[in-house]
């Protein structure tokens, strides 16, 4: 790639950028959202058609001005936001565009479209039927089946923007096991992570962007953290120390006693068998556990999310029994989530922040059924400047925010109905590591306002940082819960492992 540039109306995305990846080479890619990272890999992928410079592929120039030039030339991409179709099966989405069909008469052959599948799928480590419909399954799966997808053109170069995003670790080593063996038979990966852990283990060369423009190209060995972060953010980033563990008041704000939910292999929610927590004024709780234990159900059945007969249980809020029927419920009583996916789940992409921000809230600020729509703006304001929202107006469209700043308009959000628990699901999913350590901070503040608050996250050194306690789940069940002092990784991959051992939680 020379001198790569692309401009949109009033801002240059991306100024004079060149880079070279090599055959059986991962080259990392690193910046802050908004520096320039998915404009350069639209231009790959032939999702923008104009550009400034030239591409390079073999030593020969290549005309990349659509998605199907990129593939024919061999640049397979799995973008960040999935791009699957929920109604169609795992195998039609992987085959998609290049259906198998039947020697003669160019009927689909479904037999060898579903063999073919199941053997991408066996690649990347996936154990799901390839006729299941995509919607039956969860975020993690569908990345895995973008992976598969992605191996299906035979690709020279792979691009990857935050494969691992929505993976827990022992789906992480897979995959990161899968790139070693890709580059291993030549194929040249571009790994775009905010993980950098990650690239430490696979990438051979790294380039960090800021603000459209290339500060540096280095080996990534020999690279360190507190380096990377400076050339990313252009400023230190004090390192991310444990948090002091609060000390818990005698009363839990929140109670759960064996929480179960009834599966549904329809929409993949997995059982729950048993779950109890606590949760006290001021204290930040983690859920840990492998894809598929229950942490986003524990989550969203405290939420309000499922129907009263799918789930048993008892629920105490202030000492008062917690049953909501809706979610809508719930955040009458004080309770918020913040979900995994905020742009299926949070946001309402086409309208605004301001739109966005007062949903949950337009109650109170109407009278008769008029809104008040000097107080909500002023207040949808002042929670936009408190979380550092970088928007040029509230009424921005918020799909065209960066990730870290669509996150934070979904925290905007729940905060602004001033709750008293909060539940936060993959929070820092997908964003920067200046946007998460703001993130971080907005926790420990909501924790010191005396907010109760639950995250459930696949990063375990997030955990570890942010958390008072640790509940770990493994197949819908508790298998330890441990105070923050006690914990390490390694006693906490033990318990998400532990299919036998089931422990009882600390709600008593």
């Amino acid at each position: 790639m020379r001198s790569l540039g692309k401009s949109f109306p009033g801002v240059r995305a991306l100024s004079d950028v060149s880079l070279e990846v090599d055959r059986g080479q991962v080259h990392g890619l690193l910046g802050e959202n908004g520096a320039g990272k998915s404009t350069l890999i639209n231009i790959l992928s032939g999702v923008f058609p104009h550009y400034d410079g030239q591409i390079l592929i073999d030593g020969a120039p290549a005309s990349i001005h659509s998605p199907s030039d990129a593939q024919r030339l061999g640049i397979s991409t799995i973008h960040q936001e999935l791009g699957l179709v929920p109604d169609m099966s795992v195998a039609d989405n992987i085959w998609l565009g290049r259906e198998r069909t039947r020697p003669f008469g160019g009927l689909l052959d479904r037999g060898r479209s579903i063999a073919a599948a199941q053997e991408l799928l066996d690649r990347v480590g996936l154990t799901v039927d390839p006729r299941r419909p995509v919607r039956q399954c969860r975020v993690a799966e569908q990345q895995l089946i973008e992976v598969a997808k992605a191996l299906s053109i035979d690709a020279k170069v792979l691009i990857m923007d935050e494969p691992t995003s929505a993976l827990a670790d022992a789906e992480v080593r897979t995959l990161l096991a899968v790139i070693k063996r890709l580059t291993a038979e030549g194929v040249a990966i571009i790994y775009i992570s905010h993980r950098l852990d990650e690239l430490d283990e696979v990438a051979d060369t790294v380039t960090v962007l800021r603000d459209g423009s290339k500060v540096a190209t280095q080996p990534m060995a020999g690279s360190s953290r507190e380096e990377l972060v400076r050339l990313m953010v252009g400023r230190d980033i004090a390192n991310l120390t444990r948090r002091t563990p609060s000390a818990a008041t005698a009363e839990p704000r929140l109670v759960v006693r064996d929480l179960r939910l009834q599966p549904d292999a329809r929409s993949g929610r997995v059982a729950l068998n048993g779950v109890s927590l606590t949760v006290a004024p001021g204290e930040i709780v983690g859920l840990a556990g492998l894809m598929g234990a229950g942490r986003t159900e524990t989550l969203e059945a405290i939420f309000g999310a499922y129907p009263l007969h799918a789930q048993q249980g008892e629920m105490l809020l202030d000492g008062t029994r917690h049953r909501p029927h809706s979610p809508k419920a719930s955040i009458r009583a004080g309770v918020v989530l913040v979900p995994e996916d905020r742009k299926q789940q949070g946001l309402v992409l086409h309208h605004s922040v301001r739109f966005n921000t007062s949903l949950p809230s337009l109650k109170d600020f109407q009278t008769l059924g008029w809104v008040h729509s000097r107080a909500e703006r002023a207040a949808v304001q002042d929670k936009v400047d408190e979380l550092g929202v970088k928007t040029t107006s509230v009424q921005t469209e918020v799909g065209t925010l960066s990730g870290g700043n669509q996150q934070k308009v979904v925290l905007a959000k729940s905060l602004l109905v001033q709750p008293t628990v909060v539940l936060l699901d993959e929070p820092t999913r997908g964003i920067d590591v200046g946007a998460k350590a703001e993130i971080y901070e907005l926790v420990d503040a909501l924790a010191e306002q005396g907010v109760s608050l639950i995250v459930a996250s696949s990063e375990l050194p997030e955990l570890l940082r942010m958390c008072d306690r640790i509940v770990v789940l493994c197949e819908g069940r508790v298998t330890d819960d441990i105070p923050a002092q006690d914990a390490d990784q390694e006693r906490i991959m033990r318990a998400a492992m532990a299919r036998q051992s089931v422990v009882t939680g600390s709600a008593g």
